[in-house]
């Protein structure tokens, strides 16, 4: 139902915001952000190298810890709230789903089932990419989620 994989990623450098917000006003947020990175971009003659993220550093759904931003073709410097970052390269596990993102949720239990089926230990940060824009219909978003992961090791007789 959900299509996963496991993929190797090289780093990526990046600029981010990152804040706190219950989950009902991610929207307000999430456009904010982007809006701004994007806006710093133009302004120091720079390009995204890949579509938005959002990473998410914990799933208190009444105070969330996200960060939300883009890769770059190149390292930029921060400026005020604007991080300069980098996402670390390594193997991460893979859902590609389409639909509405309040029912992301059981994507993310086949991720998690799919990682340890395959040997993988999630690890506590969650990545969402965002592959087309806020203007696609809502049946048609379509977002990678990711974990990075770890081979789980396994003890032999």
């Amino acid at each position: 139902m959900f299509p996963c994989e496991i993929k190797h990623f090289p780093a990526r450098p990046t600029l981010s915001i990152r804040f706190r917000a219950p989950a009902q006003d991610l929207s307000k947020h999430f456009g904010r952000a982007y809006t701004t990175i994007l806006n710093y971009v133009e302004e120091l003659g720079g390009s995204c190298a890949g579509p938005a993220f959002a990473i998410y550093h914990n799933l208190d759904m009444q105070n969330m810890d996200i960060e939300a931003g883009f890769p770059v073709a190149h390292p930029l410097p921060p400026r005020s709230e604007i991080r300069a970052g980098e996402i670390a390269g390594g193997t991460f596990a893979v859902c590609h789903y389409t639909g509405p993102y309040d029912q992301l949720a059981p994507a993310y239990d086949a991720l998690s089932q799919f990682a340890v089926k395959q040997g993988y230990q999630p690890g506590n940060i969650a990545y969402e990419w965002y592959l087309n824009g806020p203007e696609t219909p809502v049946e048609e978003l379509k977002t990678d989620i990711s974990f990075p992961v770890t081979r789980l090791v396994t003890e032999k007789a």
